[in-house]
């Protein structure tokens, strides 16, 4: 399973949780957690299946889980407040709440992947990891803009080992690529100015030379 909610991205196949491009540390069972609640999404979990399902025939506190469950927040930049993503369910156990889709499986993956792809926005650098990411509104979403002249789910960018491409979403306000209107599938090269409804992104592509050498921000 490897699945891609906002900036973060959980593979299960390598135990590895991404955020923003980049591995972060979490303990084991903090990984379990989050990737327990990701199966079940939406459905909220109850604290007696999430025991069972982390620490099989062996008694742990309600703290002990607590303790995860902060960690996890701090890590995906989550909220108990105002949660994006971990929802608690009172007296019951816990929910993923967010928008998350699976992310496509290329056959390289993280470091040794061969382009390294980002989105320049409002004097951010957002990195694209390979497959899927979403451009909209929804807080969910892998380059969020909130800006009402764009759409919940907007537009679309699918990076592969060999392209990189866009894609409208049906969104109100119409997804350009130059001063081009994207109709399906557009590709897209290094540099491509895109607008989507009034805001403006610029699009970013190196080509990694090879897995041993270091890829330089051109």
């Amino acid at each position: 399973m490897r699945i891609r909610f906002g900036e973060c991205v959980l593979d299960s196949a390598t135990r590895e949780l991404f955020v923003r491009g980049a591995p972060v540390h979490v303990q084991p069972k903090a990984f379990q957690f989050l990737e327990l609640l990701l199966e079940n999404r939406p459905r909220a979990v109850s604290k007696l299946e999430i025991h069972e399902r982390l620490w099989p025939g062996t008694f742990v506190s309600d703290g002990t889980l607590t303790s995860l469950l902060v960690e996890v927040r701090n890590v995906i930049g989550d909220e108990a407040r105002q949660p994006r993503y971990v929802r608690t369910v009172h007296r019951f156990g816990y929910a993923f709440c967010g928008n998350a889709e699976e992310a496509r499986q290329t056959a390289t993956a993280g470091p040794a992947r061969r382009r390294a792809c980002w989105i320049l926005h409002a004097g951010k650098r957002i990195p694209l990891d390979p497959g899927e990411t979403v451009i909209g509104r929804d807080p969910g979403a892998g380059v969020f803009i909130d800006d009402p002249s764009v759409s919940r789910r907007h537009a679309k960018i699918v990076v592969t080992e060999e392209d990189a491409t866009l894609e409208d979403l049906g969104s109100k306000n119409g997804t350009h690529l130059a001063d081009r209107k994207v109709e399906g599938q557009a590709a897209l090269e290094d540099g491509a100015r895109i607008r989507v409804g009034t805001i403006a992104l610029t699009f970013r592509m190196f080509l990694l030379p090879d897995s041993t050498q270091t890829a330089v921000d051109p």
